[in-house]
């Protein structure tokens, strides 16, 4: 396993599927005792077939990002599927911001192009620039704390490499 960081940016989401030859109890079971070394990178939780792992609470921004593991079971092995993204509150927060920005883009397209069809002046079609700019600024700001995560991220990711003890390549 290399050091460097394989994950590029950007990238809406990144995420893995691997298969290991361990069982899903025994990957668990890895996770659980790195996340309680001596010295642990990382912190996080861990149910049966499903674990969030989080850099430390010292390290934390609100940009840090978070690694959703899913195990499922396989005839020899396991396959672990992983999701890297932001805190479930920041997703939220832009996922509700993109939908308003839409959503007013759409109205004000209705209301400016029913002014034009009533021979009216539809000023209020100089919204339409404005909001797409907001729209745009909102994936800016995005791409900015993506790469303020980007080395937790890359954490992250050799964190559940040295679990697998094999090289994940995101797809």
């Amino acid at each position: 396993m290399h050091e460097e960081s394989h994950i590029s940016i950007p990238r809406i989401r990144p995420r893995f599927k691997v298969h290991s030859q361990k069982r899903s109890e025994e990957i668990v079971s890895i996770i659980r005792n790195q996340l309680k070394s001596e010295s642990p990178t990382c912190t996080g939780k861990t149910t049966a077939h499903f674990a969030t792992i989080y850099p430390l609470a010292e390290d934390q921004h609100y940009w840090s990002p978070q690694l959703t593991i899913t195990i499922e079971e396989e005839e020899q092995g396991s396959l672990v599927r992983g999701l890297y993204g932001p805190k479930p509150s920041v997703w939220t927060m832009f996922v509700f911001f993109y939908s308003f920005i839409g959503f007013a883009i759409l109205i004000v397209l209705m209301i400016g192009l029913s002014f034009l069809t009533l021979d009216q002046p539809a000023t209020i079609l100089w919204l339409v620039p404005v909001l797409t700019f907001i729209f745009l600024s909102l994936y800016l700001v995005a791409y900015t704390g993506q790469k303020l995560g980007h080395k937790q991220m890359s954490g992250l990711h050799r964190f559940m490499e040295r679990c697998l003890e094999q090289e994940i390549e995101l797809s």
